[in-house]
């Protein structure tokens, strides 16, 4: 019995020890994270920060847009010929009143001789039918003053009533053949006029068999090849798209409308278009059109820009990033753009307090510039707000630099301080304890 109790006085003393030595090791472990982690024990999080900065920043609207061509012609035929010769190749640019087809010309060539010829012989007759009447004015003022001379010798009796008005007829055939004649040279002067015109459309048709460019600009498929027969209005030849100047069409949501508008009362607007395959050099323009209705469908707007392309680096149908500026904004509060974060109630940055707290702060963003946000409402200039390490924060979490307490990579308190984007990345406070 006195064993017994022994033994378990040992094992109580024993299991005592223990309890208690783990009790020990539990509270100094427990001692160490409070040290370590600074006020009640939340842990310090490493983040970067930047300053909020004022700048005067572009107000820009980009959207995607649509190059389209200045004008588009479809060239065709307007005589009915043999294609006899094609002065170009397809898809070559051309200038306007180059030449680019020839039309068979032989038989408007003949359709003008004869025109001039007919002409020719017109004119001809004109010239018999005004010598005829001079011819017939001069023999009708002779019988006229004949036919009086007898009619004064009939009153006197010296010859008969009857040989009187015999002169006196052959005077008025005289008179109606001046009138025929002047007729004869009315009907030849017509017959002129109408072969003239005849001649002039028969000109134009042989100038026609020569087809040119109407416009400087590109030419697409070759639907007319030498050999074939053009009909007149019929055949389609070739289009002709006219890229220098040439538009860009893209659409701005409703809402922009009043921007737009109340920008463009100061005067144009500038538009740059950035290529695809070169987004270092954008093309520029001025906003020449604003259409005049709201797409319901969409809720958007359409416009236009146009742009003098003179390097041809924009093309029909192609699609460009499309920059509207509508002026500038003074003294822009600008964060980087990786600091704004979503929430349930909208957008927000964690600031940093001067204790190196932090705290959620909602904030209302008017636009991007480039790598920052435009900052409407919610924070001031020189405000610290976190740019990485969101994730790991709550409300109140205290933060350190990234690089500053020893951290591993990071050089201790002389290692470099992260920033963010080109923003500032000075310490936002003072550090935690136990840093």
């Amino acid at each position: 019995m006195n064993s017994r109790a022994k033994l378990t006085g040992v094992v109580f003393a024993c299991t005592g020890v223990m309890l208690f030595t783990a009790s020990v090791a539990c509270n100094r472990e427990a001692a160490a994270d409070t040290k370590k982690s600074g006020k009640k024990g939340m842990e310090v999080v490493p983040v970067a920060v930047a300053k909020v900065t004022a700048r005067d920043v572009p107000l820009d609207v980009q959207v995607i847009g649509n190059v389209e061509a200045f004008s588009t012609v479809s060239v065709k035929a307007r005589v009915t010929g043999l294609i006899e010769k094609v002065h170009f190749r397809e898809g070559e640019y051309v200038q306007k009143g180059a030449m680019l087809f020839t039309i068979d010309p032989v038989p408007f060539e003949n359709a003008l001789a004869e025109a001039d010829a007919n002409l020719a012989r017109s004119r001809a007759q004109l010239e018999q039918a005004k010598a005829n009447l001079s011819r017939d004015m001069a023999q009708q003022k002779f019988l006229a003053s004949q036919a009086l001379r007898f009619a004064n010798l009939q009153k006197e009796g010296v010859i008969s009533k009857d040989q009187a008005e015999q002169y006196q007829a052959n005077a008025d055939v005289a008179a109606q053949a001046v009138v025929a004649d002047k007729a004869s040279i009315a009907s030849a002067e017509a017959t002129i006029n109408s072969l003239q015109a005849t001649l002039n459309t028969a000109r134009i048709n042989l100038g026609y068999t020569r087809v040119k460019s109407p416009v400087d600009g590109r030419t697409g498929n070759l639907t007319a090849k030498e050999g074939n027969l053009a009909t007149a209005n019929v055949t389609e030849l070739i289009s002709i798209s006219q890229v220098q100047p040439i538009y860009v069409t893209f659409s701005v949501p409703e809402t922009q409308l009043a921007s737009v508008k109340e920008a463009m009362s100061g005067g144009k607007l500038p538009v740059s278009a950035t290529p695809p395959d070169d987004p270092a050099t954008p093309e520029r323009g001025m906003l020449t059109f604003v259409d005049s209705s709201v797409d319901p469908s969409t809720g958007t707007i359409k416009l236009k820009g146009t742009f003098t392309n003179p390097s041809r680096r924009l093309w029909p149908g192609q699609f460009v990033r499309v920059t509207l500026r509508l002026g500038q904004r003074a003294g822009a509060l600008m964060v980087p753009n990786q600091a704004v974060q979503t929430g349930q109630d909208g957008s927000f940055v964690y600031r940093v307090k001067a204790d190196s707290s932090v705290e959620p702060v909602n904030v209302t963003t008017a636009g991007r510039v480039e790598q920052d946000i435009i900052i409407a409402r919610g924070l001031d200039v020189g405000d610290t707000v976190v740019t990485e390490g969101q994730l790991r924060l709550a409300p109140g979490m205290r933060v350190r630099l990234r690089g500053e307490g020893g951290e591993k990579g990071g050089g201790g308190r002389k290692g470099k301080r992260a920033g963010s984007g080109g923003a500032e990345g000075s310490k936002s406070g003072p550090p935690a304890k136990g840093d």
